[in-house]
């Protein structure tokens, strides 16, 4: 079996070791939270998708969007950087 990858650099940049850089890690790192609401949220569509919701799923889903927009909010104030280095 050959492996078939895109070999030219505008197209896909090429990593010797084909592992992904500290800067991707520390971007990945700091948008967990979002990863995790994202997932959680769709974890409760899925369960939804075969049933008609109740009370108990409609608040389900509701904490699930709103833990959502408050990891985004958090992440955007994380990325928020303030002018003349001050914290």
């Amino acid at each position: 079996m050959e492996l078939i990858a895109a070999r030219q650099d505008r197209v896909t940049p090429w990593s010797d070791g084909q592992e992904p850089s500290d800067a991707e890690l520390d971007a990945i790192e700091v948008e967990m939270p979002v990863i995790c609401a994202e997932v959680e949220l769709l974890d409760v569509w899925i369960a939804l998708m075969d049933r008609a919701p109740n009370e108990l799923d409609a608040r389900r889903f509701r904490r699930a969007v709103h833990r959502l927009f408050d990891a985004h909010r958090m992440v955007a104030a994380a990325s928020v950087q303030v002018p003349g280095g001050a914290a």
